[in-house]
């Protein structure tokens, strides 16, 4: 054989077997890494403690009382007291309208008052005069009819006086019903003065209730109609969460049930509540109800329809053995937990009872002091295996 024939063979010799080494150093990593490599794993020591079981529902802040405020009258916006965000008290003025045409109309209806007041007493008067000419002119006739019956007086004059007495009372009856008609004159007259009194008080807006403004709708120098919001206002005294919950826990909800509420703004901080009342209708799409959630005590920025989760506590069991529901997996359709045992992690199949928002009660299975393992992968598609080599960093 020539000799550069047996260097070829053996550089392919060479090659051939530094291959091998490269496949059985991939496959011994396999090996190790699935049988003897340790996972890395996250522990909790189970521990005796209460168990809150909650049920769950999203909805947004609302008031029990809440008003739009606007004008009974349109006019010109002319001042704004207030803005929004501002607090209030009943009685408060809030906006003004224009009001110059209307103090003209109140001055002429007071005008008007004043010259049907002055009528009528000059009816009044005249009445007097009546009632006064009807006395003498009876008495007339009663001295002619005495002087008739002595012959001193003729029929003639005692027919004149007669008439006179007539004449007399007429004059009082026409006084009377002119005095009956300057009345309801007058009458109308005030109530005129009533009504562009009234609509002139309309022109300053003044808060109904104690509360917050939490919306402006207008600026000075808009015109509005009857109607059209200039401000909204809500009572500070009750402020609600307006909660979505699922039918199914329908049954399991009463008022003045314990709530914990978590505002979007503020992930990390509860705040206490109670359940107020139920509603009584569900949405027929997401079979749906709501339950308004009073708030105990506001945190210091907070908005009208702000989203906020609650968890309203239906039971609560003290001193039971729980677990992270985090920490339970399936194995053959059995829920267990993996228990660390020496370096490996051990399945262990339990009885769960009550669960809660976070932890399950276990009922047997394990007791307190041992050590619960899981993977370390966030995502929880990794999963452990029965006496798998496990190291908690």
């Amino acid at each position: 054989m020539l000799p550069f024939a047996k260097g070829t063979n053996m550089a392919r010799w060479i090659r051939r077997i530094f291959f091998l080494i490269i496949i059985g150093a991939i496959v011994g990593f396999g090996v190790y890494t699935k049988a003897f490599r340790p996972v890395h794993a996250i522990g909790y020591t189970v521990d005796r403690n209460d168990l809150v079981a909650e049920v769950m529902g999203t909805g947004s802040i609302q008031a029990r009382v809440s008003a739009v405020i606007s004008s009974k009258i349109q006019g010109r916006v002319v001042e704004l007291d207030v803005d929004q965000g501002s607090v209030v008290t009943s009685g408060q003025v809030i906006a003004r309208l224009d009001d110059r045409d209307l103090v003209r109309q109140v001055e002429i209806a007071l005008a008007n008052a004043l010259a049907k007041q002055a009528g009528l007493d000059r009816l009044i008067a005249d009445q007097t005069r009546a009632q006064v000419v009807l006395g003498q002119t009876q008495r007339d006739l009663s001295r002619i009819e005495e002087s008739f019956a002595q012959g001193a007086a003729n029929e003639s004059e005692i027919d004149q006086a007669k008439e006179q007495v007539a004449i007399a009372q007429a004059d009082v009856a026409r006084a009377t019903a002119a005095i009956a008609e300057g009345r309801m004159l007058l009458i109308a007259a005030e109530k005129t003065l009533e009504y562009q009194q009234a609509r002139l008080d309309d022109t300053v807006i003044s808060a109904p209730f104690d509360g917050l403004i939490v919306r402006r709708d207008r600026d000075p120098g808009d015109i509005i109609v009857p109607g059209s919001a200039i401000y909204r206002l809500v009572g500070l005294d009750e402020i609600w969460v307006s909660a979505w919950v699922d039918e199914t826990a329908m049954a399991k909800l009463g008022p003045n049930q314990p709530v914990r509420i978590i505002l979007r703004s503020e992930p990390d901080r509860p705040y206490s509540g109670r359940v107020v009342r139920l509603g009584r209708e569900t949405d027929s799409e997401t079979r749906e109800f709501v339950v308004d959630v009073a708030i105990e005590q506001l945190p210091n920025h907070w908005a009208i329809g702000q989203r906020a989760d609650v968890y309203i506590e239906t039971n609560r069991i003290t001193d039971v053995l729980v677990v992270p529901m985090i920490f339970l997996s399936t194995a053959d359709g059995q829920l267990g937990v993996y228990k660390k045992v020496g370096e490996r992690a051990v399945w262990t199949p339990c009885v769960f009872g009550a669960q809660g928002r976070e932890f399950v009660e276990v009922k047997s299975g394990l007791e307190a002091g041992y050590l619960l393992v899981r993977t370390a992968d966030p995502t929880g598609r990794v999963g452990l295996r029965d006496r798998e080599k496990v190291v908690i960093p």
